[in-house]
C-alpha cells in the first residue's frame, strides 16, 4: 500500500472535476444560510455527517471489493434529487477518466463499460482506491475529506473568505472526519452479511431541495 497514492487521490489538484462543484454551498450562500466562517463550519459539519457519511460508506464498500453495480444502485436509492444524481454520475465519469490513466485496472474498465454515462462518484472513488492499493478505510477517508474540502474551497471564491480561516475549518473537523471514515468502514464490513442495507443512508433534505432550486438558476458559478 502506498500512502502517496492516498495523497494524490485526496489532492484537490487531481483532475476529477470537483473544482466545478460547490457541494451545495453556492445555494446555501444564495439563501443566506452560509455567510461567514461560523456558518460555513456548521454547513460542513452537517454535510459531513449526512451526505459525506453516505459517500464514505459507498466508497469503502467499493474499495473492499463489493459489487460496484449493486453499490451504484444503492447510491441512486440514497440520492433522491435528480440534479444530484446527474451531478454524481458526471463527477464519476470525470474521475473515471483520471483514474484509468493513473491506476489502470480491469475493475475500472469493467465499470466504465457497464456505466458508460458514469457511475456514482463514490463508487468510482472506491474502485480507484482499490486499484491504487489502498484500503477501504483510506477510501472512506478520501470521500469524507472531499465532502467538506469542496464546499470550503467554493466558499472562499463565493464569499471572499480568508483562505487561512477557511482552512482552519477543515482542520477543526479532523476528529469528525476520522469518526465518519471509521463509521463508514465499519458499515462496509457488514455488507457481506446484510447487503447494501448495512451502508449509511443519512439524509440531508435541505441539500436535496436546494440542489433542485440551484439547477434552475439562470446564472451560477458552480454546477452544483
Amino acid at each position: 500500500m502506498s500512502r502517496t497514492a492516498l495523497l494524490i487521490l485526496a489532492d484537490g489538484r487531481f483532475p476529477s472535476g470537483g473544482h466545478a462543484h460547490s457541494g451545495g454551498v453556492e445555494a446555501a450562500v444564495g439563501a443566506g444560510r452560509v455567510h461567514d466562517i461560523d456558518t460555513l463550519r456548521q454547513f460542513c459539519r452537517g454535510r459531513l455527517h449526512t451526505t459525506g457519511l453516505v459517500a464514505a460508506g459507498l466508497a469503502a464498500a467499493a474499495a473492499a471489493g463489493y459489487d460496484p453495480l449493486l453499490l451504484d444502485a444503492a447510491a441512486d436509492a440514497r440520492t433522491p434529487s435528480p440534479a444530484l444524481r446527474q451531478a454524481a454520475r458526471r463527477l464519476g465519469r470525470q474521475l473515471m477518466r483520471a483514474s484509468r490513466a493513473a491506476w489502470p485496472s480491469p475493475e475500472l474498465e469493467a465499470l466504465a463499460e457497464a456505466r458508460p454515462r458514469g457511475a456514482h462518484q463514490p463508487i468510482v472513488l472506491g474502485l480507484t482506491a482499490r486499484a491504487a492499493g489502498l484500503t477501504a478505510l483510506d477510501a472512506a477517508q478520501a470521500a469524507a475529506h472531499e465532502s467538506v474540502s469542496g464546499p470550503v474551497s467554493a466558499a472562499i471564491r463565493l464569499l471572499g473568505l480568508d483562505p487561512f480561516d477557511a482552512t482552519a475549518v477543515l482542520a477543526g473537523l479532523a476528529a469528525d472526519l476520522d469518526q465518519v471514515a471509521g463509521q463508514a468502514g465499519e458499515a462496509a464490513e457488514r455488507v457481506p452479511r446484510e447487503g447494501c442495507d448495512a451502508l449509511p443512508a443519512a439524509s440531508a433534505a435541505l441539500l436535496d431541495i436546494t440542489a433542485e432550486q440551484h439547477a434552475a438558476w439562470p446564472r451560477r458559478l458552480f454546477a452544483t
